[in-house]
């Protein structure tokens, strides 16, 4: 009896041993897989079939259970999902490609010199540029048009502040949009020149106003249209991006997403909020969302305010270093309000800009109004920048979500209590605090207003300090997110965001096997050693970027 019982024992020894290992497209072996599953647990392998994962493992159990026609050794590399920017401006950036690059520029005599240099390879008839920053000058003093009237007198110039919420242009835009020292603009500004015995334009419109030259900026081909998205891909996948959630695109620029999509040009995933615009409010609220493999639209973009770098932000009480100003709601009350009701009755999401600490309160208490406590619905508010200590309850109660941009934090604290007093800037970029309302928090990087590269947005995040280490502890570091916190809010929690989390975020079998693998590990080494951390390659379903 006994001698059976081993024979058979044996006997299924054997039978397992001869069975076929299953055929799958690709093994990835010998890694250090941060699988950002709801356990947060490492594995070692993991294999690919028809662009998703069907199992995730140990080395010997995927290596004796699976053949595959492609295997990498990932040797020893650590491996995390493919990393989503929950709020940018995809098209933007590729468009921006081509224009004059004023980032970085440490004074107006610098961003001209750029231009001039720009304007003898430039042969359109605008020259249009972005990226300035009256912060980072002398002064810290918006520019006036003047140098450029000289330079420029018969092109017109059209140059977005860094944020994309102000801009300059010169007598020539000015005069072939109409724009008039009596123009008034609902939600917008026109900036006077300071000193001035006449009243003279000085140049710089803020918000709406901006408007009222971009309608009249010729618009790009199709083929332009194409390659700047083509771009924007380019660079999306050399720093490990996959999913990107596009914050405003036009119906035209959608639609030619899809179209290059389904014909294998665009392969990048794209969350696409569609802005708020009559034509899109029209035709998407009746015909309701759209879902691929490739492109989501379920979500409407709205701005409530503008900016705090231009003093646009829609502030409780004035600005501390412009006790005149309080800033503005880029509509009327009544309007958003409206538009809610609306977008509650319908399947979508409400995305809405608010940076302000009045902006914030506003469109919550609007939120609330529409939503009640109990809801799944998914509401964003975007940034979430400045909050005042009584509305952070708000996103807990109503299961509102803040989308932030970690690096924002960095960029902004060399000024930001300027703008606002110590005392208000406790309640800004509280990114713990904001993500202990909901228990998740979506990040992303806002490029082209900040750096395409997400590892960036994630040292922002744990560090809160600048790439020289600035300030010293940390700034207001009791709002820093731990790593594995700032990691999921650019992988799961971002997908969630999006209604995503099931194909999405993590490394787990059924969903798309998007991945990319980094030459560190940002989870273990030093932090300032994670600003010199590269992508080492990116996987993409039937993509593989080097």
């Amino acid at each position: 009896m006994k001698f059976k019982i081993l024979y058979f024992f044996f006997f299924c020894l054997w039978i397992i041993a001869c069975k076929p290992k299953q055929k799958v497209d690709i093994i990835v072996h010998h890694g250090l897989v941060y699988t950002v599953d709801s356990s947060f647990k490492t594995a070692e392998a993991f294999a690919i079939k028809d662009g998703k994962f069907v199992a995730v493992g140990a080395n010997d159990e995927i290596l004796g259970h699976y053949t595959a026609n492609k295997t990498i050794d990932a040797g020893g590399k650590a491996i995390f999902p493919g990393l989503i920017d929950a709020h940018c401006h995809f098209y933007s950036y590729g468009k921006m490609k081509t224009e004059a690059d004023l980032v970085g520029c440490l004074s107006f005599k610098e961003m001209v010199d750029r231009l001039v240099a720009y304007s003898k390879t430039n042969k359109s008839s605008w020259i249009i540029g972005r990226g300035w920053d009256q912060n980072r000058w002398s002064g810290k003093e918006f520019p006036v048009k003047d140098t450029l009237d000289l330079l420029f007198p018969y092109t017109p110039i059209y140059l977005s502040r860094v944020d994309g919420h102000a801009a300059l242009v010169n007598k020539k835009a000015l005069d072939l949009a109409g724009i008039k020292v009596d123009t008034r603009v609902q939600g917008g500004q026109l900036i006077f020149a300071q000193g001035r015995v006449i009243a003279e334009l000085s140049g710089v419109l803020i918000d709406n106003a901006c408007d009222l030259v971009k309608k009249i900026i010729p618009l790009p081909s199709k083929e332009e249209m194409r390659q700047y998205l083509l771009k924007a891909q380019e660079d999306c996948f050399k720093v490990g991006l996959t999913t990107v959630d596009d914050a405003g695109l036009d119906k035209n620029i959608i639609d030619l997403i899809d179209e290059m999509q389904k014909k294998g040009e665009l392969k990048m995933r794209i969350y696409a909020m569609a802005s708020s615009t009559d034509e899109n409010l029209d035709y998407y609220l009746k015909h309701g969302p759209y879902k691929s493999d490739y492109l989501h639209v379920c979500a409407f973009k709205f701005y409530a305010d503008g900016a705090l770098g231009s003093r646009g932000a829609c502030l409780l009480k004035p600005y501390s270093d412009k006790p005149k100003e309080q800033g503005f709601l880029l509509n009327t009350p009544n309007y958003f309000k409206r538009m809610a009701k609306k977008i509650a009755a319908s399947p979508f999401q409400m995305n809405t800009h608010c940076i302000g600490d009045s902006a914030n309160r506003f469109m919550l208490d609007v939120y609330a109004s529409v939503l009640g406590e109990n809801n799944n619905r998914r509401w964003r508010i975007e940034h979430a920048q400045i909050v005042n200590k009584e509305d952070f309850v708000k996103f807990g109660m109503y299961h509102i979500i803040p989308s932030v941009q970690p690096i924002h934090a960095t960029s902004d604290m060399y000024w930001a209590a300027d703008r606002i007093g110590v005392e208000r800037l406790k309640g800004g970029y509280a990114y713990k605090q904001l993500m202990q309302q909901n228990g998740v928090l979506p990040t992303g990087s806002d490029f082209p207003v900040e750096s395409i590269n997400p590892l960036l947005g994630f040292y922002a995040a744990v560090a809160r300090q600048d790439s020289i280490g600035f300030p010293n502890g940390g700034f207001q570091h009791e709002n820093a997110l731990t790593r594995e916190e700032a990691l999921k809010g650019m992988t799961i929690w971002a997908a969630w965001s999006n209604f995503e989390e099931k194909e999405k975020g993590s490394i787990e079998p059924g969903k798309f096997a998007d991945y990319v693998i980094l030459d560190k590990d940002i989870m273990k080494i030093p932090l300032k050693d994670i600003l010199k951390t590269k992508v080492f390659s990116t996987y993409l379903y039937d993509l593989m970027q080097d």
